[in-house]
């Protein structure tokens, strides 16, 4: 985590974190402003530390001769990285509490248990939606109400992105993520149910969660109305 700390090396880590597709070392030095060698070096201290990991390829498109020699490409590492002083294991209580949720749906149904669940994170859900609602004022417009709940879902850890047209608002990063891989069902309809809750109290956002299930993201995404 001391890797971090330096701000050009944060800078650049934010920056390969924000690409989808990855950063080789030209494109991420020009998204911060700074050398290639600077930005090479801040790279692979980052790689060498876990946090990004380096793969090659060709930048060009091209194959064959003359298609030049293979770049490194950055992207963020998928290895999950946590500091609790003093330590707490609260992916093991999470695990244990899915588990025990799973028992129990089939003893008692399916619907019965996610019901209970997504009960609990509606109401969740509408305590953050609130304060979507009271950072964007009472009188506030769809577009402050936008912003807010943009930043909102920022600070929570899900690194939200508007796509080009603004239809869409992804969500780069799934905070549950080491439970939702082996739990899917239950975690995903209690995270859409939490988004639901946010959309109900926060008024109008002009944007609607549902249901999206791609790689590398989370399940939800907000479609504008």
């Amino acid at each position: 985590m001391a890797l971090l700390s330096e701000p050009t090396r944060r800078a650049l880590y934010d920056a390969v974190a924000a690409a989808p597709e990855g950063l080789s070392r030209d494109a991420a030095a020009a998204v911060v402003d700074i050398s290639r060698d600077l930005a090479a070096f801040h790279l692979d201290r980052l790689a060498e530390g876990g946090l990004l990991k380096v793969t090659h390829r060709r930048l060009s498109g091209r194959t064959g001769p003359g298609a030049g020699r293979p770049a490194k490409v950055y992207s963020r590492s998928g290895t999950d990285i946590s500091v609790n002083l003093p330590e707490r294991r609260y992916d093991l209580l999470a695990e244990t509490l899915v588990e025990g949720a799973e028992d129990l749906a089939r003893q008692v149904g399916t619907e019965r248990v996610a019901a209970a669940l997504d009960g609990r994170a509606r109401v969740h859900g509408r305590a953050a939606g609130m304060a979507v609602k009271e950072a964007a004022g009472q009188r506030a417009g769809t577009g402050r109400r936008a912003g807010e709940l943009l930043h909102m879902l920022d600070a929570s850890g899900f690194e939200p992105a508007l796509t080009t047209d603004g239809a869409t608002i992804t969500l780069g990063n799934c905070p549950y993520r080491a439970v939702a891989e082996r739990h899917r069902d239950l975690t995903c309809g209690m995270n859409l149910a939490w988004a639901e809750g946010v959309i109900e109290a926060a008024g109008s956002t002009g944007y609607q969660p549902q249901l999206d299930i791609q790689p590398g993201r989370c399940c939800v995404v907000f479609n504008r109305l």
